[in-house]
């Protein structure tokens, strides 16, 4: 359960980031605080949030390629962060295979975001994990 903590908590601080354009350390410190954080959780949540901003021009232009008539500016700011995320885990920090980073962005859609959010996320995941493949090949 601590993964999926970290993620939530990763999610948190990366909205915190987006939105209110906090300082990336104090809000983690504090997100970690708040959601009382297992060390294991945590450190999960740290690896995640510095992954995400290290790679986030590379993150967001795979993204945008393959959110079809959406621009990243205009997505859900929840929505944006939990593709971020995802992919991040998956395709960046290798962390989990594809097909856990999507049910685990879905489970987060579900929870965080609209009606529509687990859909959008599920849909322009799988395209990218598509693209992938293609690509690989």
């Amino acid at each position: 359960m601590s993964r999926r903590a970290g993620r939530e908590s990763a999610l948190k601080v990366l909205f915190q980031i987006d939105v209110g354009k906090c300082d990336w350390e104090l809000s983690l410190e504090n997100t970690v605080a708040v959601d009382g954080l297992s060390p294991a959780g945590a450190s999960f949540c740290r690896q995640l949030v510095q992954g995400v901003l290290r790679d986030r021009q590379a993150i967001d232009d795979l993204i945008t390629r393959n959110a079809i008539d959406w621009k990243l500016d205009r997505m859900a700011n929840i929505d944006r962060n939990i593709l971020r995320i995802a992919v991040f885990e998956s395709m960046y920090g290798r962390l989990v295979p594809v097909g856990v980073a999507i049910n685990e962005a879905v489970e987060l859609a579900k929870i965080y975001g609209d009606d529509e959010s687990s859909k959008f996320v599920n849909g322009v995941l799988g395209a990218i994990a598509r693209s992938q493949v293609g690509e690989s090949h």
